[in-house]
């Protein structure tokens, strides 16, 4: 059984507290549609990565997709909450800027992508506009996890959901993870299906399908993971797995599941050391860490962590000076060859989106 379906089951008991959040969530959407609240959609091509649940159905490799399929040709920019940062308004990312700033999803995709302008701000509308008077060449910008805000209108709505816990059979906060309504999936544009085992076959891929039922304008997609080889934090040299024989797991996110099933299908002795999503790492921390590596027996040992919780453990770099410490990669991997059809959806929108524009 999956980590969301084990949640999911645990707290049904809370379901008349979940009755109440809907009714919240409700009212909240009620307010645009009655006036109370404005919509603003601007002119430049927006993209919206999320979902309708919390916790981790690929919203970040997702954007990194995006940008590495863009940043060649575009002038790109992210704008993300900025969740757990230290800091207040908007902070558009530069060589100076601390993940304590910005947060570590979006420090990750600066340090990734120094080509693309990188912003975090509370208000997703404040941030567009003040990256827009900083810097007018900008082509698109890629809104990351703002599905459920309506303050802002995107022209394309990349809709994410977990092949194991699909937002059809999902139930509100707290019974279950849904944070908006299910009914606002048709606001999407596409809807990706995320961590599909790699052997899904064409009769699973129409179940999916038909528990969906997408309208006539919306395309589903389904992706399953890729892990890379790890990356050593401090020097970017990588190593293969199959030189490793002892492997200590750091993690801090959401859902840890499919990385230790990744792990475990090497031949390897694997530790785990789980925090909760998005844990601000200490000085404590870093002392268990290394007393748990050094208590490992055997050779060929090294510490894997992931690149998000990377970004937040640079900050005790020198603490970590000679520890084999690595950051694994993922990205989505597009089952039944549709990676093409993908891209091309998001170039076209792109392409048609600044030719209305200049039309204008």
């Amino acid at each position: 059984m999956s980590f969301s379906n084990i949640i999911k089951r645990k707290n049904k008991l809370l379901l008349p507290f979940s009755w109440v959040y809907k009714a919240g969530v409700v009212l909240h959407h009620k307010f645009y549609e009655w006036g109370l609240k404005q919509t603003e959609k601007p002119a430049l091509p927006l993209i919206c990565v999320g979902n309708l649940a919390v916790g981790g159905t690929g919203k970040t490799p997702m954007v990194e997709y995006l940008l590495r399929l863009l940043t060649p040709n575009y002038k790109v920019a992210t704008i993300s909450r900025g969740y757990k940062r230290k800091s207040k308004g908007v902070v558009i990312a530069n060589d100076e800027t601390r993940f304590t700033e910005i947060g570590d999803e979006p420090m990750q995709f600066h340090t990734k992508f120094p080509q693309a302008k990188i912003v975090v701000g509370e208000k997703r509308i404040n941030a567009i506009n003040e990256l827009m008077q900083q810097f007018p060449a900008t082509d698109v910008i890629i809104l990351d996890d703002a599905f459920q805000h309506k303050a802002v209108q995107a022209g394309l709505n990349i809709l994410l959901t977990e092949y194991d816990n699909l937002f059809t059979n999902d139930y509100y906060l707290p019974a279950g993870q849904l944070r908006d309504l299910k009914g606002n999936y048709k606001k999407a544009d596409i809807i990706i299906v995320t961590k599909c085992p790699e052997t899904l076959t064409m009769d699973e891929k129409h179940q999916l399908r038909h528990q969906i039922k997408p309208l006539n304008h919306q395309t589903i997609y389904y992706t399953s993971i890729r892990y890379g080889e790890p990356v050593h934090i401090s020097t970017n040299i990588s190593t293969h797995l199959t030189s490793v024989k002892n492997v200590l797991l750091i993690t801090g996110i959401a859902n840890p599941e499919p990385l230790i099933a990744y792990l475990k299908r090497h031949d390897i002795s694997l530790k785990v050391n789980s925090f909760a999503d998005h844990h601000q790492f200490n000085q404590s921390d870093i002392n268990h860490l290394k007393k748990s590596f050094h208590n490992i027996n055997g050779d060929n040992k090294i510490i894997i962590t992931t690149e998000k919780d990377a970004m937040r453990f640079k900050q005790f770099q020198s603490g970590l000076e000679g520890l084999p410490f690595f950051a694994i990669p993922i990205e989505h991997n597009f089952l039944f060859n549709e990676a093409q059809s993908f891209n091309d959806k998001i170039l076209l929108f792109i392409k048609n989106k600044n030719n209305y524009a200049k039309e204008k």
